[in-house]
């Protein structure tokens, strides 16, 4: 279960990631309610993941969702450039997240 509640947190983190963007520097009310729920929900399910999860992986395996998705809404939202470097960096991270995962033995 506390695989899942990382994931969760990960996809939280790429809500109020993008959320940010909208806010506009916190001074449009409603897309900064969104973010701050956003990241209060990220840092909760994070912090249930790290019951039982080790700091270092949780830690790296949510920012790299976060990372991923982010890149990828922003190349789709906010039309940022898919360039092949770019998508290929993203497949190290994803790399990194799978190794992370494969290699946790607990």
């Amino acid at each position: 279960m506390n695989w899942i509640f990382l994931i969760i947190a990960g996809l939280f983190e790429v809500g109020w990631a993008v959320g940010l963007k909208y806010t506009e520097g916190f001074t449009r009310v409603n897309p900064t309610i969104f973010t701050v729920t956003g990241m209060l929900a990220s840092f909760y399910f994070l912090s249930m993941a790290l019951k039982t999860l080790p700091l270092g992986t949780a830690y790296a395996i949510w920012t790299g969702i976060g990372a991923i998705g982010t890149v990828i809404l922003g190349i789709v939202l906010f039309n940022e450039p898919a360039s092949a470097i770019r998508l290929i960096c993203i497949g190290f991270i994803l790399t990194g997240i799978i190794g992370l995962k494969v290699s946790f033995n607990g």
